[in-house]
């Protein structure tokens, strides 16, 4: 859910039900990295409440698009980092596998 200005599109806040700073970290570093944003950050309502709202402000791109496109980011880091990790697992498996039961 998106909570903004109809005005104005490059400052928006977003809110993402049924998540934790586990998201809001991750989200909110990809956001940092681009140069498009000038603030970023994320708050907790209330320890009870499973949501998460993330304020952005860009230098005029809109927000929407912007967390858009870091959330694409977040995706794609992700699955580098799994198939690095699958190769890695794999590649320990056939060098210390060979010979030895």
């Amino acid at each position: 859910m998106e909570h903004g200005s109809y005005n104005d599109q490059s400052n928006s806040t977003f809110t993402l039900p049924n998540e934790d700073h586990t998201l809001a970290n991750a989200l909110s570093f990809t956001l940092n990295q681009d140069p498009r944003v000038t603030v970023c950050g994320y708050s907790i309502p209330h320890p009870s409440e499973e949501r998460v709202n993330i304020r952005v402000q860009t230098t005029g791109d809109p927000a929407k698009e912007v967390i858009k496109d870091s959330c694409q980011d977040l995706m794609m880091i992700g699955q580098h980092v799994g198939s690095t990790f699958d190769q890695a697992v794999a590649d320990f498996k056939n060098n210390n596998g060979s010979g030895s039961k």
